[in-house]
């Protein structure tokens, strides 16, 4: 059956069908998302509490275990980690990646709603969820600076007004706020004037609380109209409070200013951002799932004007990180990639044939496919990414393969004389089974992909089905455009008649077919030898896989850092912060750099602060992020209880959020005794600290945080009448920036703080000023029934899987990739011997690796299993497809050799690149073993004859679509421009496994052809079936 012969007969049909193809790519083409990556979705939520002035143990103890108690009971949860800082805790919950996190969130909120009556009762809100994509990078930051307005207020600004704008944009997903916080009214009390006045913390607090309410008061009818009832029961401002009345004493009345401070301020001092040399308030934009970054990034730059036209003419909206540059520049670069690679494999066609026409042909069957990719990729949910470009433009030679496989074939029948309609079926015919058996088996490597779970199907999914997609229009374009072309477009062969170019082509064609046959036979009479070699290049690629150094993924270069300072244990928010000014000013001078922003304090404690660096275009600073980073490292310099990590932003990530997670990679310690981990802990540093391998790393340096434990006489108490949740309150009112009061807005919500004036909360010697009520109404102060010791505690408490844990962050040092990075850790760890209870493991990207590299000589397997089984089918033979197979084995020589020999690593894109050497490389074999099979049964060959006389018929088109694979991939190695760290990998593997390939599988085949031709025959002569290879016919 000639598949193509309707599709001959009818061209208009055919050409308003690559039409049809054209226009629906098209229109899809225009709809497709923009990202720098696939939409790779790791189910992470993130549970936040908060109760000010608690400790991190008691955070620890008393929200962080209730809360992981509950999500514990919650299925698909596969890490539970949480981390409690001074008032603060976070908990993070990773699912299963097939966990619906719309389901899982659910859980989590009725989790919450489970353990309320689990957590303390002083605090004024609920924990509160949010579901996050650690591999989602923010697409923009916006900063608010202003010479005149506090930086509350710009919160203010950027919380009610700007969040809620930009929330509104198509796209925009979460928008978070940093650098400050919302506007509040502090009370700061003085104990000089409350023990004056023999007033108590609680009762001034009861009199704020009692004096501001916002509650329902009904109304009134008169008959006619109904009467809302309002009262002057809103205190809005400091000015407000300041006469509050807290009793009548000696006759006089006495205020709150009597006894406090009262100003306009923000609810939390310890938090404060920056950007530049100014300071500022952030505002961290996060697109929607699968949303187009550019186009996202173009609709909030057009907004904001208007924005700016709404703020007071004091305040400037400054753009202080965005993404979109560069992800606009890598896929500008991977979009002229492409467009070269097509000239580059059209360019093959022609200077093989010699014929403009002939060259014409491809240049119509390549667009068609590629472009009618688009719509299955449009169906699927896809974006163009950095990856799904790289499969349209290796595509590109795959797709050249088979219009050059029905090209030649039909112009050798030309040339043979035949007229171009007639050459038209019958080379359209002879190898259409030889397409699909290309094809289909090319299209099982790719979607046996999908089926291997984990990263690499989370990652690569978008590429192998474009891949397949686009393998599978090129095949419909083959068997219709094509041939249909052919018939029409090239002329009749007249002897005489060829162009210089055609002659020279063709000498230089005969040239090599007969330098070819000599050295075949050569081959053919030393089989033994031959196939000696191919052992041995099994043999090397196990060598090669075991020596070649490993890693993830390459490190990209967005244009992006991401720096964290990290303080002592137990410094002040006031010592923080000029340590942090110190990095800021250095990691700013920089020539590469362009704008430095960030914050301190807040969530992540008062000794630790996020910088977010914004480099300038590659192409003006010349060094790639990982080389500004080293220089930084030198330059930068080193400040007494600081220290900054810095890290190159990827835009793939794992092991947490990108605000808390100070490198790409980390080593936790976990243990459900305590006093072990605290003991092994600074035994394992040490170890990570002496290895050559590892740099920056980030580690605790023990219980450094300063801590005043109150010892309370308990008996003495009782006898005065006070309990411990009086002392506890007396406590909380003064040194807690306690929130007291809520303040209603039209447009939000804010605090009223208390605490007593910072200059008596800055020695622990202030605590025996503070005093209690006795039962007889007394005041006494704190030294009377307590005293106070001082000791070390922890700054931040860390729980992994409900257990204690420490956790070290560290980076490779240069030259060092992750596979030699973990080895010398798990040498490292095995010399300090650590107990039992203690359990080490690695987290981040290296756990990643560490699971990838375990799973990649079966993800191998599985596609050559998966390639073994549809040739097996199409050619119903158990044989043919192990010699078809039998390419491989030099295919990966050549890739594993190239990486080694240039200095490369073999990483997650280096394996896809393996994964398209199996479809590629095999393309030869099936060339010349389907045209085998077809002499012998048509025209009776033996053997021997029959696979030298398709090896030589097949050498033209076997070079030409393994040229043109070659050349499709050049422009990936070569590329030098943004994002070219993922493709040079891509096209050194396939390049490289081509060419080592080329040369060997033009010999090898044919000889395993014939070794196992002979064991077939052997095999069913013992059997007593009868051999012939007319049976032997393939689907």
């Amino acid at each position: 059956m000639n598949l193509s012969g309707p599709f001959i007969r009818r061209p208009v049909a055919t050409m308003l069908l690559s039409l049809a193809i054209m226009l629906l790519g098209g229109v899809s083409f225009n709809l497709l998302p923009v990202s720098p990556l696939p939409q790779i979705d790791f189910p992470v939520i993130v549970v936040s509490a908060s109760l000010p002035g608690a400790s991190p143990e008691v955070m620890a103890s008393t929200v962080a275990t209730p809360l992981e108690r509950s999500f514990g009971a919650i299925a698909g949860v596969t890490t539970l980690s949480s981390s409690s800082s001074q008032g603060s805790t976070r908990v993070i919950l990773a699912f299963d990646s097939d966990r619906d996190i719309n389901g899982a969130a659910r859980e989590v909120q009725a989790a919450i709603n489970a353990s309320r009556n689990l957590l303390p009762s002083g605090m004024r809100s609920m924990p509160t969820y949010r579901k996050i994509n650690p591999s989602q990078a923010p697409i923009m930051v916006l900063s608010l600076t202003s010479d005149v307005l506090p930086k509350g207020q710009l919160y203010d600004l950027a919380s009610t007004i700007l969040s809620q704008s930009l929330s509104q944009v198509q796209g925009v997903g979460e928008v978070q706020i940093g650098g400050s916080s919302l506007p509040a009214v502090r009370i700061e009390l003085e104990p000089k004037a409350l023990d004056q006045y023999g007033v108590s913390l609680d009762e001034v607090r009861d009199t704020i609380a009692n004096a501001n309410v916002r509650r329902p008061k009904g109304s009134v009818e008169d008959g006619e109209r109904n009467w809302q009832i309002q009262a002057n029961d809103q205190l809005e401002k400091a000015k407000d409070y300041e006469p509050l009345l807290i009793r009548y004493q000696d006759g006089a009345a006495l205020r709150l200013s009597d006894v406090a401070k009262i100003s306009d301020g923000v609810e939390d001092r310890y938090n404060s951002g920056f950007f530049n040399n100014d300071a500022a308030v952030l505002l961290v934009i996060n697109r929607q799932s699968g949303a187009n970054i550019i186009e996202t990034v173009k609709q909030i730059k057009a907004q904001l004007p208007a924005l700016q036209a709404v703020l007071p003419s004091s305040v400037k909206l400054n753009l202080a990180m965005d993404r979109s540059p560069v992800i606009t520049a890598t896929l500008h670069e991977a979009e002229m990639t492409l467009l070269i690679a097509v000239a580059l494999v059209i360019l093959v066609v022609y200077l093989f044939l010699g014929n403009f026409r002939a060259s014409l042909i491809p240049t119509l069957a390549v667009p068609v496919s590629l472009v009618g990719t688009f719509a299955i990729m449009y169906l699927y949910g896809f974006s163009l990414n950095n990856l799904s470009l790289m499969a349209l433009i290796l595509a590109t030679g795959l797709v050249v393969d088979d219009a050059i496989v029905v090209l030649e074939n039909i112009s050798r029948h030309i040339d043979d004389g035949i007229a171009p309609m007639k050459a038209a079926y019958l080379g359209a015919k002879e190898v259409g089974f030889t397409l699909l058996s290309m094809n289909v088996s090319l299209v099982a490597v790719f979607l046996s992909i999908l089926f291997m779970g984990g990263i690499v199907t989370s990652l690569f999914r978008e590429f192998s089905i474009t891949l397949a997609a686009a393998i599978i229009v090129s095949l419909v374009v083959s068997l219709t455009l094509t041939p249909m072309l052919c018939a029409r477009w090239l002329k009749p062969h007249v002897k005489g008649q060829q162009t210089g170019l055609q002659r020279w082509s063709q000498k230089v064609n005969d040239q090599m077919v007969a330098g070819y046959a000599r050295s075949l036979d050569w081959v053919l009479r030393h089989k033994r030898l031959t196939l000696l070699s191919l052992l041995l290049t099994i043999g090397v690629n196990i060598a090669l896989y075991v020596v070649v150094p490993k890693t993830f993924m390459p490190q990209q270069d967005t244009g992006q850092l991401i720096g964290f300072v990290r303080g002592d244990d137990g410094l002040s928010f006031s010592v923080m912060q000029p340590k942090m000014e110190i990095f800021r000013k250095a990691v700013l001078q920089d020539p590469a750099v362009e704008s430095v922003a960030g914050f301190i304090g807040g969530s992540n404690g008062t000794n630790n602060a996020v910088m977010l660096v914004r480099l300038k275009p590659i192409k003006e600073r010349k060094l790639s992020a990982q080389a500004v980073i080293e220089r930084l490292r030198k330059n930068v310099p080193p400040v007494p209880g600081g220290r900054l990590m810095l890290m190159a932003d990827q835009d793939l990530q794992f092991g947490g959020s990108r605000d808390q997670t100070s490198s790409q990679y980390s080593y936790i310690l976990q243990s459900g005794d305590l006093a072990a981990l605290r003991l092994w802990y600074p035994k394992v540093v040490a170890a990570l600290r002496a290895l050559p391998e590892l740099t920056a790393i980030d580690a605790r340096e023990g219980r450094g945080a300063q801590q005043v434990t109150l010892i309370v006489d308990r008996d003495q108490a009782k006898r005065l009448g006070v309990d411990m949740n009086m002392v506890t309150s007396v406590l909380n009112n003064a040194y807690s920036q306690r929130q007291i009061s809520t303040i209603y807005d039209s447009l939000n919500q804010y605090r009223v703080v208390m605490e007593v004036n910072p200059k008596y909360a800055q020695d622990p010697i202030t605590l025996n000023q503070v005093q209690v009520i006795t039962a007889d109404g007394a005041r006494i102060p704190l030294s009377t029934i307590a005293h106070y010791e001082n000791s070390l505690a922890d700054d931040r408490v860390s729980h992994e899987g409900q257990f204690a844990s420490e956790d070290i962050a560290f980076d490779m040092a240069p030259g060092v990739t992750v596979e030699q990075g973990t080895a010398a850790i798990e040498r490292a760890i095995a010399k300090v011997g650590l107990p039992e209870d203690v359990i080490a493991k690695m987290a981040g990207t290296a756990d990643a690796f560490a699971a990838t590299q375990k799973s990649q000589p079966f993800m191998i397997l599985g596609a050559l299993v998966a390639v073994y089984l549809v040739l097996g089918i199409l050619y119903e033979s158990y044989i043919h497809p192990l010699t078809i197979l039998s390419t491989l084995p030099s295919a990966g020589v050549g890739a594993l050799l190239s990486i080694y020999v240039l200095g490369g690593e073999f990483s997650l894109i280096s394996l896809l690149g393996l994964f398209l050497l199996i479809g590629v490389v095999k393309k030869n074999a099936i060339l010349m073993i389907d045209l085998a099979l077809q002499l012998e049964r048509k025209e009776g060959m033996q053997p021997l004859e029959s696979i030298r006389s398709a090896c030589l018929l097949r050498l033209r088109p076997i070079l030409m679509t393994t040229l043109a694979a070659i050349l499709g991939a050049l422009p990936l190695l070569l590329s030098s421009a943004e994002g070219a760290e993922m493709r040079q990998p891509l096209g050194l593997t396939i390049i490289g496994g081509l060419v080592f390939s080329q040369i060997l599988t033009l010999y090898t085949t044919p000889v395993v052809y014939l070794y196992l031709d002979r064991l077939r025959h052997r095999f069913n002569d013992w059997r007593g079936v009868r051999t012939d290879a007319a049976l032997d016919t393939p689907l």
